[in-house]
């Protein structure tokens, strides 16, 4: 297949959301997108494989792994020791039917 010919990921996650098992759990799993995104961007940003982002925020390359992988939302505490190993400022938008982050 030629690279014209593929379709682009905001398509294919358009279609999906049009299934609603799908949707639901893209909702439910959004915040831990937003994180896992934020630490990948932040990694390549400074060239830091996992293990040296991991003893940057203090700590282990398991953590930073299972964060990014984004199917679990980080707590509170977390995100804070995140804040500060990385000297970062999240911001948290919790409403009745949605969470997000911005960075």
């Amino acid at each position: 297949m030629k690279l014209s010919e593929m379709i682009a990921a905001e398509d294919v996650l358009a279609r999906n959301l049009t299934d609603p098992e799908f949707k639901a759990d893209y909702d439910r799993t959004a915040f831990a997108h937003q994180v896992a995104v934020e630490l990948l961007k932040y990694r390549t940003e400074h060239e830091l494989t996992q293990a040296q982002l991991a003893q940057q925020v203090g700590t282990t390359q398991s953590v930073i792994a299972r964060l990014e992988t984004g199917k679990r939302p980080p707590s509170l505490a977390t995100l804070a020791k995140l804040s500060r190993g990385l000297d970062i400022t999240f911001h948290v938008d919790i409403s009745p039917n949605h969470v997000s982050l911005v960075a």
